[in-house]
């Protein structure tokens, strides 16, 4: 039993989807799917921002289409003619990349998107379209993807039916199966208005606030390496930061800004100081995860000189940031982080070896005004450069944290892009943007327009976290069944792994126990720690934890009053399959799969519970049961 359940674990977890091109793509999509990946891996270190070899640049399809010191390389519409495909030829003089010849594969994509430029006008410029008005989230979604889903010729999958739909709400919105009973109840009421009257019932609920809680967990902090840092997290009132923001449903810019203030002054703002706290002084660590929250991308690539593919993010930026939080200073005994009044003035050095001063510029344009001292100046410290010289820790009436968090959370277009983007990716599997945390230049919008709207209503309704994902689950492309089409489409529903939280707190509504625990909830998030990764890659240790795991062993014994004795108690054994599929996947088993779950079953009667035991760990970790429905 345990063999043929390992190999199915593997199979699930290894075999999540490809994204695929359709054939005759235009010129756009042909460079952001195909040549950027090809170019960024073969050319760009010598023929980019940085280098420039023969003052080629190779990162952008303007720099291509400007050419080098030697003239143009692209003749648009003719690979023939241009020295850019001729360079990759077997033989060619010179011969590019050097000492590497590309396989006649990744050539032909270079052809194919210099054939495709014949269609595109490279020197027009097409003024921006006038922003378009829906009524509402879903109205916005389902046309907006529509108007794509036709333009790329694709049909969308169907959607889903009620009990697979409130499946689904359930594992997003409070991170748990529905019960049984629970489905039962809600495919009973009237069909009108039945999906809204639950979607809102799950967002007033604990469930919904503890699941928020755990996912800007580990987006703001990263999955605790050790118990006692998930333990310090609770102690010192992270954990009850961010519960309280999302149950009180707090502006998600003022969330955000507390995070950055890191002071605890209002009762709402209690905890909130943990996010600078646990970085224990590291300022650049702290620039590190703060870019990510507030502009969308990471920004780590452009510490030693500018970003070498994203032109945007500047080696200025990332020491502004580091700048921004360089008067910060752990206060011991407590989670309190204290900011001097002076001091912090640091310069960096770019590749041209000359010192630059660095000061707090964001992503978006901004700086953060703030006088230097004179050259050779030492500037003093004192009292009356505090609002309080006696409280601890003492606020300067200059902060430069207070000042970027203003910054940073009004008017930063950038802050609501960023959320949106996440949110999506936690509601679709993937973001309008992927990776997540990679919103830059080279990592275009899948949806530019549907993006663009979702974050200027999300900034109009006042940063309304909860109106936001309302708005998403109850859309119609949210209840589409899965599909094989392309994955940046949304035409059909993303086979997603379900998170540690959700697969512990599913296992024990399966097995007929209250769904919170802690010791089940903190074995599984350390043998399957991701959430929303760039790509999912399963290991053998996480399969060998499904398959023997000792939580699930414990928490499937035959003995007690939980489901598994309650399964073997049914005398009929074809009753006992179908109860059992009905208490996990919240259905009922086919012909082909009762035929199955009876040969599992290989003992007497006198042996029921151990075979209802076996039954219910197989449906549990099935491909079924470890991803989103």
């Amino acid at each position: 039993m345990r063999i043929p359940r390992f190999t199915k674990v593997l199979a699930t977890l290894f075999g999540l989807g490809w994204t695929v091109v359709a054939a005759g793509a235009d010129a756009g999509t042909l460079w952001a799917t195909k040549v950027r990946p090809l170019f960024d891996l073969h050319c760009v270190k010598c023929h980019g921002p940085i280098e420039r070899k023969s003052g080629l640049e190779l990162d952008t399809p303007e720099a291509v289409l400007k050419g080098g010191d030697e003239g143009v390389v692209v003749v648009p519409g003719n690979p023939a003619q241009s020295r850019l495909s001729q360079y990759l030829l077997a033989g060619a003089d010179p011969h590019m990349p050097p000492k590497k010849q590309l396989s006649e594969a990744d050539q032909a994509v270079v052809r194919e998107w210099i054939e495709a430029l014949a269609m595109t006008a490279p020197s027009a410029v097409a003024a921006a379209p006038a922003a378009r008005t829906f009524g509402s989230i879903p109205e916005a979604v389902d046309t907006l993807l529509a108007e794509g889903w036709k333009a790329r010729g694709l049909q969308p999958a169907a959607a889903v039916d009620d009990r697979l739909w409130c499946r689904r709400v359930y594992l997003d919105l409070v991170g748990r199966i529905p019960t049984s009973e629970e489905i039962d109840a809600f495919v009973a009421l009237p069909a009108e208005g039945r999906r809204e009257a639950l979607v809102d019932r799950l967002l007033a609920s604990d469930g919904y606030v503890h699941r928020m809680r755990e996912l800007w967990d580990v987006f703001l902090m990263g999955r605790p390496k050790r118990d006692n840092h998930e333990d310090r997290r609770k102690q010192n009132g992270w954990w009850g930061f961010l519960e309280e923001a999302f149950r009180k449903n707090r502006p998600w810019n003022e969330t955000v800004r507390d995070l950055l203030v890191a002071r605890g002054e209002a009762p709402e703002a209690k905890g909130a100081s943990w996010f600078l706290y646990e970085r224990r002084n590291e300022h650049q660590a702290m620039a590190e995860a703060v870019a990510p929250l507030v502009y969308g991308t990471r920004i780590d690539c452009a510490q030693c000189h500018d970003h070498p593919l994203a032109r945007e993010i500047k080696q200025a930026h990332y020491w502004g940031l580091v700048a921004a939080f360089n008067r910060s200073k752990n206060i011991d005994g407590g989670n309190q982080v204290a900011e001097s009044a002076v001091g912090g003035f640091i310069n960096f050095t770019n590749l041209r070896k000359e010192s630059q001063p660095a000061i707090v510029t964001l992503l978006n344009g901004r700086t953060v005004a703030e006088d230097r001292p004179a050259p050779g100046a030492k500037e003093e410290d004192a009292d009356d450069r505090y609002v309080d010289p006696k409280a601890k820790p003492r606020v300067p009436k200059f902060s430069r944290r207070a000042a970027f968090a203003e910054a940073a959370t009004q008017d930063n277009p950038l802050l609501s892009r960023a959320f949106v983007n996440r949110m999506w990716a936690v509601c679709f599997g993937r973001g309008l943007v992927h990776p997540v945390d990679e919103m830059n230049a080279r990592n275009v919008p899948s949806h530019p327009e549907l993006l663009d709207w979702l974050a200027a209503d999300f900034a109009r309704s006042g940063h309304d976290v909860r109106r936001f994902v309302r708005g998403l689950v109850l859309s119609r492309a949210y209840g589409l069944a899965r599909g094989t089409g392309p994955a940046d489409a949304f035409a059909s529903a993303m086979e997603r792994p379900l998170t540690a939280e959700q697969l512990a707190r599913s296992w024990r509504v399966v097995a007929g126990v209250a769904p919170d625990d802690d010791a089940l909830r903190r074995a599984t998030t350390a043998a399957l720690p991701d959430v929303l990764p760039r790509e999912y890659n399963a290991t053998f240790q996480q399969a060998q934890f499904l398959a023997n795991a000792p939580a699930l062993a414990e928490l499937l014994k035959p003995e007690g009053s939980g489901t598994v004795p309650r399964l073997a108690s049914i005398r009929d054994r074809t009753a006992r399959v179908q109860e059992a599929f009905r208490r996990t996947y919240g259905r009922q088993a086919d012909a082909d799969e009762v035929a199955a779950a009876l040969a599992l079953a290989e003992g007497t009667e006198a042996a029921a519970g151990a075979s209802s035991r076996d039954l219910l760990w197989a449906l549990m970790t099935s491909a079924e049961f470890l991803t989103m429905p």
